[in-house]
């Protein structure tokens, strides 16, 4: 639960600078997302095998993601929250066909990209970049920082090497570096400058869709607020789609328009940014939610704490995952149907907020036949 709940000074700091225009950018992210979704995930599957024996066979499988639906519309922030290892980042290399499905389908833009290979995919390549987590390991030490942001326009055969300096450099001048560091090599940089450098590499290509895999971890409180701020001051100016993974909610809740909670490889709840923020239904979001510093000192949250550890991905709880560390069963002294049923996420009411838990939402339906005598929160 600490991993979740790192503290929300970025968040704080961020918001100062998220007031200036911030009407004008949701109205255009509401406006865009209007339409079809840019990224529509139908029942995606990820199992990783487990070898063994001398033999090196496999023995099991890592149910790394398991029937996730996603949406991602166009213009918006969908933030993909969770603990460390419930595969949001593996949905993230999915979606950008950086690792192949087990099952289920992807669609970007309207065309089916699940099977496509080679030179079929390479246009949507182009379209689909990805934000790393560790902008040194990201980066060929090797390189000159202007060479790795050119690399992809090189690839993709884009403009003379005339033009390919100077979109280079313009996308510098976008991201606040100067036109003097072009022939410097990664560790003449500090964590924050080659982060910028990852945004500006991820951005030259002009892309509809950025993954943003936890891009600012790793960098100091206030490094990650300029980070923050220059993701949504390029996303407003340039019409990016973000994909922004994550596991402080404090960052989350700053730059995201909706919110999807993943637990143990599968959604757990999926919410506009304020209704999530506001009433949490699913039992884990709610214990996300309870480890969020406040910054008052006058103020304390009640905590939820959680019991045991994740469960093993390779031999998953069967009925709902959350089933052996919920607060909310045992408070409904432990259910058989938690254990015995694995719960769809149903929309709550007529508002675009989807709950996977049977006595939430929906889901009501089925608790009562179970007689049981249901909390509100």
């Amino acid at each position: 639960m600490s991993a979740a709940a790192a503290g929300p000074g970025a968040a704080s700091e961020a918001r100062a600078v998220e007031s200036r225009g911030a009407s004008a950018g949701n109205a255009a992210v509401g406006a865009a997302g209007a339409g079809p979704p840019l990224v529509a995930v139908r029942g995606l599957v990820k199992h990783f095998p487990v070898h063994g024996g001398v033999l090196r066979r496999t023995v099991a499988w890592v149910q790394a993601v398991d029937q996730v639906d996603l949406e991602v519309r166009r213009g918006e922030t969908l933030g993909l929250v969770g603990e460390s290892g419930c595969g949001k980042t593996t949905v993230g290399r999915l979606i950008l066909r950086l690792i192949d499905p087990t099952s289920g389908a992807i669609s970007f833009d309207g065309q089916d990209i699940t099977h496509l290979r080679g030179g079929a995919l390479k246009p949507y390549r182009r379209r689909m970049q990805i934000i790393f987590q560790d902008p040194f390991a990201s980066l060929d030490p090797r390189l000159p920082i202007a060479d790795s942001i050119g690399e992809g326009l090189r690839i993709h055969g884009i403009g003379s090497p005339a033009q390919r300096r100077e979109k280079v450099r313009q996308m510098m001048d976008r991201v606040g570096l100067a036109p003097y560091q072009a022939r410097r090599y990664p560790h003449e940089f500090s964590g924050g400058q080659r982060q910028r450098i990852g945004i500006a590499r991820a951005l030259v290509l002009e892309p509809d869709l950025v993954v943003c895999d936890e891009p600012v971890s790793a960098l100091d409180v206030s490094i990650q607020a300029q980070v923050l701020n220059l993701l949504k001051s390029l996303q407003r100016e340039l019409g990016l789609t973000y994909l922004f993974i994550a596991h402080n909610m404090g960052v989350v809740e700053h730059i995201s328009d909706r919110v999807a909670v993943m637990y143990l490889g599968k959604v757990a709840e999926v919410a506009d940014r304020q209704d999530l923020f506001r009433d949490a239904q699913h039992p884990y979001t709610q214990a996300l939610l309870s480890a969020v510093p406040i910054p008052d000192p006058e103020l304390r949250r009640k905590r939820v704490i959680l019991r045991g550890d994740v469960p093993s991905p390779v031999h998953p709880p069967k009925g709902c995952r959350f089933n052996p560390r919920c607060q909310l069963r045992a408070e409904l002294g432990n259910p058989e149907i938690c254990a015995a049923q694995e719960p769809e996420l149903l929309q709550i009411g007529t508002s675009e907020h989807e709950v996977a838990c049977h006595f939430r939402g929906n889901g009501l339906g089925v608790a009562s036949v179970a007689g049981s005598s249901l909390p509100t929160n």
